[in-house]
């Protein structure tokens, strides 16, 4: 799922003015409280489209990339590998 983010919410979060300094925090801080805040703003009702052609660059955390866009547009993307069910083998 891919959710468009706030900009000023999300440097205001992790206490950034750019994208450098953003990932930077990012992996300064304990992996479960990044996606804690991450997981706080990507409760979003209708997902948005991102067109992945336009993608600038990416901060990849775990189960969660955020995408910037060349209109300098943020995106969350939530990667749910939970949906998929996985089978042992017979041997």
């Amino acid at each position: 799922m891919i959710s468009s983010l706030n900009k000023n919410q999300l440097f205001s979060t992790f206490g950034a003015n750019d994208l450098e300094t953003l990932k930077i925090r990012m992996l300064e801080m304990a992996p479960s409280m990044v996606e804690y805040y991450l997981c706080g703003m990507s409760q979003v009702d209708e997902p948005s489209y991102l067109n992945r052609r336009n993608i600038q660059d990416t901060i990849n955390l775990g189960e969660y990339n955020i995408h910037i866009d060349y209109n300098e547009e943020l995106f969350l993307e939530f990667l749910n590998n939970g949906d998929i069910e996985e089978t042992g083998s017979l041997w």
